[in-house]
């Protein structure tokens, strides 16, 4: 199950008891940001794709839109999502629950550079109905081989 995968990865930080569990999905930003009473923008989306055919990760803000030019400029080549049906097998966790904890190895997780105007965010841990509430310092911590990036675009006429 991949939510024990990511309790079993949190355990080596102390923080599996952080995670929190809902009765309801929190698999959508929008669901998310209503089970935890925060803005959508708190929300650390996990978005999956596809770059030489290997398999990445990259954690946005969940109002941040991945500007196809902006990650064309950092991987040579246009973004690809890992089709839905494949998520779960390639990267360890099922859609909803995609996070950068406990994942299948050789996968490259980068952080958009959105995540920084936070002073925490809620990525999921795993499964379509739970969250953890993380620093961008605890964050960086616990996801050691990340790179961070700048592939998004904050939607108009947003209010903070």
């Amino acid at each position: 199950m991949s939510l024990q995968k990511v309790k079993s990865y949190l355990e080596k930080y102390n923080l599996q008891n952080e995670i929190l569990i809902f009765d309801g999905s929190s698999a959508t930003v929008h669901d998310a940001a209503e089970r935890l009473n925060c803005k959508e923008s708190d929300i650390a989306k996990t978005l999956a794709f596809y770059v030489a055919g290997k398999p990445i990760l990259i954690l946005m803000a969940g109002d941040a839109k991945c500007q196809n030019s902006l990650f064309k400029s950092i991987f040579h080549e246009k973004a690809k999502m890992i089709p839905f049906e494949e998520v779960e097998s390639v990267v360890g966790h099922a859609p909803g629950g995609v996070c950068p904890f406990g994942i299948n190895e050789n996968i490259q997780v980068y952080f958009d550079e959105s995540l920084k105007a936070h002073d925490y965010i809620y990525p999921a841990c795993g499964s379509s109905n739970s969250a953890i509430k993380l620093s961008i310092q605890k964050l960086e911590e616990i996801v050691p081989n990340h790179t961070w990036i700048n592939v998004s675009t904050k939607p108009e006429n947003v209010e903070e």
